[in-house]
């Protein structure tokens, strides 16, 4: 049995039938890059930030802090900051 209402889709209907497929095929396509992309730079360490030691050692060739001052504080961030455990 053939289950036919009327005139069916007119141009219309298949024109926004195509507007939403076409859409709906770039969403899933921009959700998979977007999504491999956030995985490739889940893994990289960014290098842009100076290190604390970096920092410290322009400080003193700018002449900012003395050679005291520069050995006080890279002993500071040298020194091993874990809690010891007390027997």
């Amino acid at each position: 049995m053939m289950w036919w209402y009327g005139p069916g889709m007119n141009g219309w209907g298949y024109g926004l039938m195509t507007i939403s497929m076409v859409l709906f095929w770039a969403l899933i396509i921009f959700g998979i890059v977007a999504l491999i992309r956030y995985i490739g730079r889940a893994g990289q360490v960014s290098t842009d930030r100076p290190t604390p030691r970096r920092l410290l050692d322009e400080r003193f060739a700018r002449g900012e802090i003395d050679e005291e001052e520069y050995r006080r504080r890279v002993d500071v961030i040298t020194a091993d900051t874990r809690p010891r455990a007390t027997s």
